[in-house]
């Protein structure tokens, strides 16, 4: 038995028993002597497939390679979060996490095997080139991202300042993946919008991040409600995936005077329960929340406050599902393995991770509307149509018009 092959059983062994003993996906109620004995055998399953691909394979495989793929579909057979990265990706990894924080205004995850676009930042590069949520990253750099683990995707996409980075995209309705190179950039959170419909009685706040700050002047528009002659609130969190948990937990406890806001929980993390603190209660008028495939991670830990405790209506279309707490975790061979340990759930005890959220008033937008807006911002400025109707703010406004403030 060759030392590649005894090398490559040992780097699966040792990943299957770290998964077993720090993972979430085993089933309460089954012992730990069972758990392990499981991921003994199936070691020794996997020792018994890779040295038949070695001896009957129609050409002889590099069994570093076969290794390093069958890793990197143990982690991510778990959730999009976990990753395995090789020894070479992990000091990659480490380096070019101090070269800077441009980016090119996108935040990604993996679907389908391939990395996927959950949102763009308003005013990126990325929007410039009309890229969209659900849009998929074929490859970057001429590699595929179905090869890749998420925590290297992220970590392409963003560099130095004024450097490039090309990647080729999928988007709905086109059959070719389109090669694109964009220019990294200090990219800023868009501002806070605000808006008022029905002769002021509606204060609409279109969020954009959920961070420190923007929660600060979420709380003082609120705050200010009654001096505005504002009386009902419409929070869009559409394609809101950057910011804080704690920061989205804070927010939904403005709208919140008791109650749980979420749950935190892993095989070996202790639960842990947010709370509503009646002192951090600002407002009770009615509320509605927009939300669509790229609200993702903090966001959904809001929107999903607000649904299970009846505060507020949600409407828009199922959320992208994202919401799960990572540990990395060295190997000996200088590999490293990043492992989702607990996932936060709904106050009825819904995994975001797992099972999104889902508005209690459904409104899609169809692959028509997406095509329109596409082919619009494209149009020159003389030969632009109308602009595209939204359905889902209008559903939002008709819902509110009917609730007594």
């Amino acid at each position: 038995m060759s030392k590649a092959f005894k090398r490559s059983v040992f780097g699966v062994s040792v990943a299957l028993v770290l998964v077993v003993l720090l993972s979430g996906f085993v089933s309460n109620g089954v012992s730990a002597g069972t758990q392990n004995d499981g991921a003994y055998r199936q070691m020794g399953v996997y020792e018994e497939v890779l040295h038949k691909v070695q001896s009957d394979y129609v050409t002889e495989p590099s069994i570093p390679d076969v290794t390093t793929g069958a890793l990197h579909g143990l982690l991510e057979s778990l959730d999009a979060d976990s990753s395995y990265l090789t020894a070479a990706e992990y000091t990659a990894y480490k380096s070019r996490q101090n070269e800077g924080t441009a980016q090119v205004g996108l935040n990604v995850s993996k679907r389908y095997g391939y990395a996927t676009v959950i949102s763009v930042i308003p005013g990126s590069p990325a929007e410039k080139e009309s890229i969209t949520d659900g849009d998929i990253i074929e490859s970057i750099g001429g590699k595929t991202t179905r090869e890749m683990s998420l925590a290297m995707v992220r970590l392409l996409l963003e560099g130095k300042p004024g450097s490039s980075v090309t990647f080729s995209v999928v988007r709905p309705g086109k059959a070719e993946p389109e090669k694109l190179t964009l220019t990294r950039a200090q990219v800023a959170a868009p501002a806070l919008g605000a808006q008022q419909y029905e002769n002021s009685t509606i204060l609409y706040l279109k969020v954009g991040a959920l961070t420190h700050d923007r929660v600060a002047e979420i709380e003082t528009r609120l705050r200010g409600m009654a001096k505005d002659g504002n009386k009902k609130v419409l929070l869009d969190l559409r394609d809101v995936s950057d910011g804080d948990i704690t920061q989205a937990m804070r927010l939904a406890n403005v709208f919140l005077q008791s109650g749980t806001i979420a749950t935190l929980e892993g095989q070996k993390f202790p639960k842990q329960t947010f709370t509503a603190e009646p002192s951090k209660y600002i407002t009770g008028a009615p509320l509605v929340l927009l939300v669509n495939h790229g609200t993702a991670g903090p966001a959904e830990v809001l929107a999903a406050a607000i649904l299970d405790n009846k505060r507020g209506d949600l409407v828009g279309d199922r959320t992208f599902g994202e919401g799960a707490v990572q540990k990395t975790i060295d190997l000996p061979d200088g590999a490293a393995v990043i492992l989702s340990v607990a996932k936060y759930a709904s106050p009825s005890g819904k995994k975001i991770q797992d099972q999104a959220v889902t508005p209690n008033v459904v409104v899609t937008e169809s692959i028509d509307q997406f095509l329109a807006e596409e082919d619009n911002d494209n149009a020159q400025p003389a030969t632009k149509a109308a602009p595209v109707t939204d359905d889902q703010l209008n559903k939002a406004l008709d819902i509110l018009k009917q609730k007594n403030a």
